[in-house]
């Protein structure tokens, strides 16, 4: 993974430090157009909205999907602090979104936060829930360099006890 992906998941991290800060579960994600330009970014909002579908990277679609085409969003790449869970991966789906980039994967996620009921992880790989759908969305992650996952856990450790 580029120094570019490890710049722009570190502002997730960022975001899902922020998240946490506002009362919501510690998750980032932030939608890049094809030069690298940050379009839209939310936190979780799961809590404070109430709104069970508040992951960071379904919040992202969400406000994505209001401002720009179908056509656009092909080009463009979601960011996200952690592998999205099988309703986020939907959400990009029908987004159009062509490119996701993560930083630890859904197995890593559900060792951290366990059977937390704030967060029953599914153990289910984004690239299983791509490959049964008609669109070749890329999918890169986990992020390779060690110090950035470390952070991305930390922001998790000791918040699902």
């Amino acid at each position: 993974m580029d120094t570019s992906h490890e710049t722009i998941l570190r502002r997730c991290v960022e975001i899902s430090k922020e998240a946490v800060a506002a009362g919501n579960h510690p998750f980032g994600a932030l939608l890049v157009d094809k030069d690298g330009n940050i379009l839209v970014e939310s936190g979780n909002i799961e809590v404070t909205e109430r709104d069970c579908t508040g992951h960071a990277e379904t919040a992202v679609m969400r406000l994505a999907s209001k401002k720009y085409s179908k056509e656009f969003l092909w080009e463009c790449t979601l960011y996200t602090t952690a592998e999205p869970c099988c309703m986020c991966v939907g959400a990009i789906y029908w987004g159009n979104v062509g490119r996701v980039v993560f930083g630890i994967a859904e197995k890593q996620l559900l060792e951290l936060t366990g059977s937390h009921e704030d967060n029953p992880t599914f153990d289910l790989p984004s690239r299983e829930i791509v490959a049964r759908g008609q669109k070749k969305i890329e999918i890169v992650g986990p992020v390779a360099d060690e110090a950035l996952r470390e952070e991305i856990v930390a922001v998790h450790r000791g918040y699902w006890k």
